[in-house]
């Protein structure tokens, strides 16, 4: 049965402390960004990475899924890492996704958030009417 809804889960967090040789490792980040696709049950669309030389520079990794998007910002000067798992669907979890960037980065700590990204069933709509604003 097709839901009459859009299913989005977004993990997110930040990692603090990790070896900067590995935040520079395009090849290890792109890797892990393909293990995380894999991992989450994800379907991959295109992957693209960059790296940008200078003080503040670093690694991107951005993995265009069928079901939304993983990506890897680092900060080797900084030994910090920026991480989204978003997956739409009821079959990937974004989860699984950020536990593999997780173990791969081994930061000395991290943090980490979750936000439902899913629509709201048309009945919700409906019954919400024409008041106006947002909801919490």
């Amino acid at each position: 049965m097709v839901e009459d809804f859009v299913i989005g889960r977004h993990v997110y967090g930040n990692m603090y402390g990790v070896n900067p040789d590995i935040l520079w490792d395009e090849e290890l980040l792109v890797n892990t960004v393909k293990k995380a696709v894999e991992e989450a049950g994800a379907t991959l669309y295109d992957l693209k990475s960059w790296r940008i030389e200078g003080e503040k520079g670093g690694v991107s990794v951005i993995a265009l899924v069928l079901e939304s998007h993983i990506s890897i910002h680092t900060w080797p000067g900084y030994r910090y890492a920026t991480v989204d798992v978003y997956t739409c669907g009821e079959n990937a979890d974004p989860w699984r996704g950020f536990e593999v960037i997780l173990s791969r980065l081994n930061p000395k700590f991290y943090t980490v958030h979750y936000s439902d990204r899913s629509s709201l069933p048309p009945d919700v709509i409906e019954e919400l009417g024409s008041s106006s604003g947002s909801i919490e």
